[in-house]
């Protein structure tokens, strides 16, 4: 019988015997093994230990688990609403649940206060959480730690596992080893990557990585990849549809030389015992995918169910490009600054996210967003445009919507951070701000003067003193004469305790009485008889009440204002021409 050889360092069997695949498998078994030992010699708990701590959730069986899992590198991102808002949807749509993990493992990006921020921010767009990351660096639930700066023994679990079963292995290539590499790749044109014959250590003698790790040199662990990039594969994306895919044959890095998961190998496991049952990202994610469905597959991991939206676009010119973090309307800080209501912020989305939101918003106004059945089937698969003015459009229906004590509380709260001057005058005296604010709302046809609450100061700028000043002027054409004749008799006339009909018929005996139709259908039909119409000393009066060529009713305006700062206006008014 020939002698067996067997070259332990390198996992090679030579020989051709009956029994010959069983001890290869054998050998390869003890390699890996003694492999998972010397890395992880710490590393006592099982895979088996993990499955028993988080097992799988008792939720009706359509249920769907979705998370958003943002890294505290700064500011949220407008487009960052768009795969939070589908995840909540989904989740609390099917009596699932959505969780917050936030993906810390980069220390040199984090940006300090930005995980506080994120939620904060989160909350005020009612983005809210059954579980995850709390403020404060606490926790709520019991599928945690939500940080995945806590979470490092938990990764190392099957990290070890993965050796053990051949699938990972360490690498101590330098940074100018990996340069050399890559030179190598360009000179021979080849795709650049660790795999092949580039990959170095990927059939390392054990004595050779135990005298690294004994000169206390550094590794990362890398997957043992057994893709063919020849191989393309069908895959069902929830929103896409079916694409096309190639087989990864690149050997990823899955623990930093820190011991810190990469995003791949982190999100797989974390994916995997929070029982997430689908993952909401953005397309550029599509290029991970053969790698993350291997590596589920060598983890003995059920894979998730993805949705890769597509990316917010915006206009430059008349090109669209890809939103970035760099672009104006992006930072949701500059909304908030802005005035923005994040409920309009909301009916935004919404409409981006369904094509036929509008059209149920329309049939049903008062219903709240979450009766909306939102659909994936209904979502873009193209990028959607960023469009400021039909934002605008959506916030003025959004506030027109609103009672006049919901704005005056939102609007205040805005104030206070961001206008305290005017916080102060409308904390005063809160009766007569919303009586300024029940002006033309409700109804079929609300007004709709405001869009954010920047627009608000302004818009009842006129009613305080303080910020009350003559913005527009009565056009020329009209006799300086007539206008000081027609104020002063109105000063002299005006009667707070008449209803509106009575206050209008004392307007149209002063037009008439200085040559102004008091009969519009009278005026179109002969113009020229006339020196103008009642809606002319209507714009005299309005003018000098408000500072302003447009305004809200003007019976309503005055009965807030009160006789006395009526008449002072319209006599200091008159006292101009």
């Amino acid at each position: 019988m020939p002698e067996l050889t067997v070259c332990f360092s390198s996992v090679q069997v030579s020989q051709t015997l009956p029994f010959e695949r069983n001890c290869v498998m054998d050998i390869n078994n003890i390699y890996y093994e003694r492999l998972a030992e010397i890395l992880f010699p710490d590393v006592v708990m099982t895979v088996q230990d993990m499955e028993e701590k988080y097992p799988p959730r008792n939720l009706p069986e359509d249920a769907k688990v979705t998370r958003f899992a943002p890294s505290p590198t700064g500011f949220v991102h407008f487009g960052g609403l768009f795969p939070t808002r589908v995840s909540e949807r989904l989740a609390h749509q099917s009596g699932g649940v959505f969780l917050l993990r936030i993906e810390d493992t980069d220390s040199k990006r984090e940006v300090e206060g930005a995980e506080e921020n994120l939620i904060d921010t989160l909350e005020s767009y009612g983005i809210v959480f059954d579980e995850g990351a709390a403020a404060g660096g606490g926790d709520n639930g019991v599928y945690g730690p939500y940080r995945q700066s806590l979470r490092k023994p938990i990764y190392h679990v099957f990290a070890k596992d993965l050796v053990k079963r051949g699938f990972a292995y360490p690498c101590f290539c330098t940074e100018d080893e990996l340069s050399a590499i890559r030179a190598e790749q360009e000179a021979e044109k080849a795709d650049p990557g660790y795999y092949g014959k580039w990959a170095v250590w990927r059939d390392s003698p054990i004595e050779k990585i135990e005298e690294r790790l004994s000169a206390g040199e550094k590794f990362v662990l890398r997957f043992r990849s057994n893709g063919n990039p020849e191989h393309k594969m069908k895959f069902s994306d929830l929103v896409k549809g079916q694409v096309e895919i190639t087989e990864n044959d690149r050997d990823h890095v899955l623990l930093k030389s820190d011991g810190i998961p990469t995003y791949h190998f982190a999100h797989a496991v974390d994916d995997h015992l929070m029982r997430t049952t689908h993952v909401v990202r953005g397309e550029e994610w599509l290029s991970s995918l053969p790698f993350h469905i291997q590596l589920f597959s060598a983890l003995g991991f059920r894979l998730p169910k993805y949705l890769h939206i597509s990316q917010l676009m915006k206009l430059e010119g008349n090109s669209k490009k890809k939103l970035s973090k760099r672009d104006h309307g992006v930072d949701m800080r500059w909304y908030d600054a802005n005035g923005y209501v994040p409920e309009a912020l909301t009916e935004y989305v919404m409409t981006l996210l369904n094509s036929n939101y509008e059209e149920w918003r329309n049939a049903n106004p008062a219903e709240p967003f979450e009766k909306f059945p939102f659909s994936i089937k209904k979502m873009s698969t193209s990028g959607c445009l960023l469009d400021m003015d039909k934002l605008t459009d959506v916030s003025k229906n959004t506030i027109a919507a609103m009672s006049a004590e919901k704005v005056y509380d939102s609007v205040l709260a805005w104030a206070r951070r961001y206008e305290r001057d005017f916080a102060v005058l409308l904390e005063r005296d809160p009766e007569y701000a919303k009586r300024i604010l029940r002006i033309g709302r409700g109804g079929k046809k609300p007004r709709k003067d405001i869009a954010v609450w920047t627009d608000v100061k302004p818009y009842m700028g006129f009613f305080y003193d303080e910020l009350f000043k003559v913005e527009d002027e009565i056009p020329d054409g009209f006799d300086p004469a007539d206008i000081k004749n027609i104020l002063l008799d109105f000063a002299a006339s005006y009667n707070a305790e008449n209803d509106s009909g009575e206050w209008f018929s004392g307007i149209k005996a002063i037009a008439d009485k200085y040559g102004y139709a008091s009969d519009m259908k009278a005026y179109r039909q002969n113009p020229s008889a006339f020196k103008g119409s009642v809606a002319d000393v209507s714009m005299f009066i309005r003018v000098a009440v408000t500072g302003r060529l447009n305004s809200p009713d003007m019976y309503e305006v005055m009965q807030i204002l009160g006789i006395e700062r009526v008449v002072s206006r319209v006599k200091a008014a008159a006292g101009r021409f």
